[in-house]
C-alpha cells in the first residue's frame, strides 16, 4: 500500500502545484477513519463525524481562498542549497530538543521534524519527475530521486519514533500541519508557484485553524487511536 500512495503521490506531483498536492494529503486521517469504521465494524460517533466534515471543510476553504496555481516544473539552480540548508539545522534543533522532552510535548516536536521531511520529499520527488519531463523510467538517472529515497526514508524512520513517544492527539496535528505549511511554502519558493494572500491571510488562517481543531479530534478517536471508546 505505501508503495501504490507512493506511486499515486508522483502522479500527482506530476501533474499539479506541490501547494496543492501535499496539503491533500491531510485527508489520510479522514480515510483511516472510514476504514476503521468498516474494518472494526464500529461508527465513528457523532463528534468523530463532526470533526471529519469540519476537517474536510477547514481543507476546501484553505485551498479556495490560497488558490495555489502556476509554477515552474522544475527548481532553479542554487534555490536547493538555500532550502536545505536551514531545515536540516531545524530539524536538528527539534530533534535535540525532542530527546529532552517527554509524552504529548516530545510528540509534538518531533511530528513537527517528521513534517520537514515528508514535506521535502515531496519537493524532491517533484523536481526529480520535472527535470526527466515526467518520464518515470528516466528517474534513476536524477540525483534529485536518490534524495528523495534517503530522506523518505529517513523521515520514515522518524515516524516511527514520533508515534512511540506520544499520543496521535500530540503528534499528528504537528505532522498534518507541518507537511501541508512546509509544502506549500516550498511551492512559492522552490517552483514559484502562486497563492493568494493579502486580504485573505486571516479566513486562510481560520481554516488552517479548523484543520488542526479537527485533526486532534480524529486522532483521539478509538478508531484511529486504538483505545477503546469513551463518549465517543
Amino acid at each position: 500500500m505505501l508503495v501504490l500512495s507512493g506511486v499515486a503521490q508522483a502522479a500527482a506531483l506530476a501533474t499539479g502545484p506541490l501547494a496543492v498536492v501535499q496539503p491533500v494529503m491531510t485527508t489520510e486521517l479522514l480515510f483511516t477513519l472510514v476504514l476503521a469504521a468498516v474494518v472494526f465494524r464500529r461508527p465513528p460517533g457523532a463528534r468523530a463525524w463532526g470533526a471529519f466534515l469540519a476537517m474536510a471543510a477547514g481543507l476546501a476553504a484553505f485551498l479556495l481562498l490560497a488558490a495555489p496555481s502556476g509554477g515552474t516544473e522544475t527548481v532553479p539552480p542554487g534555490r536547493w542549497p538555500v532550502s536545505a540548508m536551514p531545515a536540516v539545522a531545524v530539524s536538528v534543533v527539534l530533534g535535540v530538543v525532542g530527546r529532552g522532552l517527554r509524552g504529548s510535548a516530545r510528540a509534538a516536536v518531533l511530528g513537527s521534524a517528521t513534517a520537514i521531511g515528508f514535506a521535502f520529499t515531496a519537493a524532491l520527488l517533484k523536481d526529480g519527475l520535472g527535470t526527466v519531463s515526467g518520464r518515470v523510467g528516466a528517474l534513476p538517472t536524477t540525483w534529485q530521486i536518490y534524495a528523495a529515497v534517503a530522506v523518505g526514508l529517513g523521515s520514515f524512520l522518524a515516524l516511527q519514533v514520533t508515534l512511540r513517544s506520544g499520543s496521535l492527539a500530540a503528534s499528528q496535528p504537528a505532522l498534518t500541519l507541518g507537511d501541508a505549511l512546509l509544502s506549500v511554502i516550498l511551492g512559492v519558493t522552490l517552483f514559484e508557484e502562486r497563492i493568494e494572500l493579502g486580504l485573505l491571510v486571516l479566513p486562510e488562517a481560520a481554516s488552517l485553524g479548523l484543520i488542526a481543531y479537527a485533526c486532534v479530534h480524529l486522532s483521539r478517536s478509538p478508531l484511529v487511536s486504538g483505545k477503546e471508546a469513551q463518549r465517543w
